[in-house]
């Protein structure tokens, strides 16, 4: 990611939906350092913040549905109007399925999907911006797009959050005003059937293997091992105890 705050249309949030809000807290307190307050109203339904120092730079929301949505990290992107882009995402084949809603006077969220049914969210700042953090170890620092139609995703997202688009070979860079934040990549036969269209935030650490070798400590999972991509990072995608999938990788300033 080639900026340390949000932007707007950049990604400026990422959420943890989980059915066990203590576990994950130890586990992503082993990977990443975080310290995590629950928000004691009632109103705010468990939410969790987590923390590097004193800046926020994720968030855990419980599951309550038994059987309802598995666990999964969501990522923000930040918008100067969640009603106004929300009506681009309908009017560009996409759905939307919560909001637009304030939270409280922190910001205006809605969470949608793209025609292919990658989720991903809208956070309209108010009191709040969104993590106080990127790009550094143990905060976000890429969100990459899986889908099985990249030429229906190239159309999509530039229309509704107006990204610049950088193609490479197999990858697509996302960037605002050409400040690369994300990717894509095409679904192949790497992946099952069932797996649907998704967004994968990565987050930065200063040891991929190392960061690996202690999530499997922890319980989780290794779904792509430590791997160098060629003029790129060396990165790893992870599962947690809980099912979320997620990806880490070498920090870009140090490469």
């Amino acid at each position: 990611m080639k900026y340390s705050e949000p932007l707007d249309s950049g990604p400026c949030w990422v959420e943890l939906g989980t059915p066990d809000i203590p576990a994950a807290k130890s586990f992503y307190a082993a990977l990443f350092g975080w310290h995590c307050e629950t928000d004691p109203r009632p109103e705010a339904g468990g939410y969790t913040m987590a923390r590097l120092g004193d800046a926020a730079v994720a968030a855990l929301t419980p599951l309550h549905r038994p059987g309802g949505s598995p666990a999964a990290w969501t990522v923000s992107f930040s918008t100067r109007d969640a009603d106004a882009t929300a009506a681009k995402v309908t009017s560009a084949g996409g759905t939307l399925l919560t909001g637009p809603t304030d939270v409280f006077e922190q910001g205006r969220f809605a969470v949608v999907s793209d025609p292919e049914g990658a989720v991903f969210s809208l956070w309209q700042p108010r009191a709040f911006a969104g993590a106080e953090r990127l790009g550094d170890p143990g905060t976000l620092g890429w969100a990459e797009l899986s889908t099985r139609d990249t030429v229906t995703a190239l159309a999509f997202y530039p229309t509704v959050l107006g990204w610049t688009v950088s193609a490479g070979g197999s990858y697509t860079h996302w960037g605002v005003d050409g400040a690369d934040f994300g990717g894509m990549m095409a679904m192949g036969e790497e992946f099952e059937p069932e797996v649907p269209p998704h967004w994968l935030p990565y987050f930065v650490v200063t040891d991929v293997d190392a960061t690996a070798a202690t999530a499997l400590s922890a319980g989780g999972d290794l779904l792509l091992p430590p791997t160098s991509i060629p003029d790129g990072p060396r990165i790893a995608v992870l599962r947690d105890p809980q099912g979320a999938a997620f990806g880490i990788h070498r920090s870009y300033r140090e490469d």
